[in-house]
């Protein structure tokens, strides 16, 4: 990506991403440092998050690192960080990547909400709406990582939040639908406010670690069966250009508040970042808003976006 696509130059912004120690979240820390941004690791292991450090300086002379302690399966984390997160200066954008994928065997947060909804959308509900008021309020962006996968998901009409009879894969897709419903929602909300930060919906297509540059200090995020690495190249890309959607969502030039980026090759699985579709029922505002209710009740924290302009 050039300069000019990453918003480089002279408009370096502090971009904070979540999940930046490992697969889309590492790659997206690492182009936004080589572009010139001050880039917040906000990363739940401490070692990861000093290793994700090291790499990134190894590919990138003088990059601008800052480390933010964030555990998404923790509510109590999520207030504590978006303390911090004051202390570390003006803020343009989040990158909210961070996630749980398929978990075979249900697993719950610190609150008792099941983990892939607990951490994938109600975590990053939740550190939104607390990090939103550190937002430089003329420029800020969110970027809501989303997925091909909302594309097979709906949510329980009575209760968004209910899990059923457990499957990962499904309560995966689930977990993303989520998350680009209150990404476009979000959008709308802020547009109705008045206010100018934007709110954008972003994914990688079918990416992998293997198709990737290695970096050897870097754990890959989970196990990719042998067809998938075959398929790299044809029907997949490697993490790296699956970050480049994230990473222009959150400071390329012309991104629009309430837009869909990803991959602009057949299906949206891989390819350069372009202007994508998302399902009808990811723009569901009638779901999204039973969504955002029931989130609120779930993490315990209300947005004031009146309070933003």
């Amino acid at each position: 990506m050039s300069a000019d696509d990453t918003g480089a130059g002279d408009h370096r912004r502090t971009v904070v991403v979540t999940g930046a120690s490992a697969g889309l979240g590492y790659h997206a820390a690492e182009q936004l440092a080589a572009a010139g941004h001050r880039v917040v690791l906000a990363t739940r292991n401490a070692e990861r998050g000093a290793a994700a450090e090291r790499s990134i300086r190894r590919h990138v002379d003088d990059a601008d690192l800052a480390h933010l302690h964030l555990d998404l399966a923790d509510l109590d984390s999520v207030r504590a960080a978006a303390d911090d997160l004051a202390d570390l200066g003006p803020v343009h954008a989040l990158v909210n990547n961070a996630g749980v994928v398929g978990s075979a065997e249900r697993h719950d947060t610190a609150q008792g909400h099941e983990l892939q909804v607990g951490t994938n959308h109600l975590g990053h509900f939740a550190w939104t709406a607390l990090a939103l008021p550190l937002l430089d309020q003329d420029t800020g962006r969110v970027v809501h990582l989303g997925s091909i996968a909302h594309r097979f998901a709906t949510l329980d009409r009575h209760d968004p939040l209910a899990t059923g009879r457990y499957d990962g894969h499904r309560q995966y897709a689930r977990s993303k639908l989520a998350v680009m419903l209150f990404g476009f929602e979000l959008a709308q909300r802020l547009g109705d406010a008045g206010s100018r930060v934007a709110s954008v919906v972003a994914h990688p297509g079918l990416s992998l670690d293997a198709a990737a540059p290695p970096r050897p200090d870097i754990a890959p995020t989970r196990p990719e069966p042998v067809w998938m690495r075959i398929g790299s190249g044809w029907v997949a890309q490697g993490k790296d250009v699956g970050a480049q959607p994230l990473v222009h969502a959150a400071v390329g030039a012309g991104v629009r508040s309430g837009e869909y980026w990803g991959p602009g090759g057949p299906l949206q699985l891989a390819g350069q970042p372009a202007l994508v579709r998302a399902q009808p029922h990811a723009h569901d505002r009638t779901e999204a808003a039973r969504l955002w209710t029931a989130s609120e009740r779930a993490t315990g924290v209300a947005f004031a976006l009146d309070a933003l302009v």
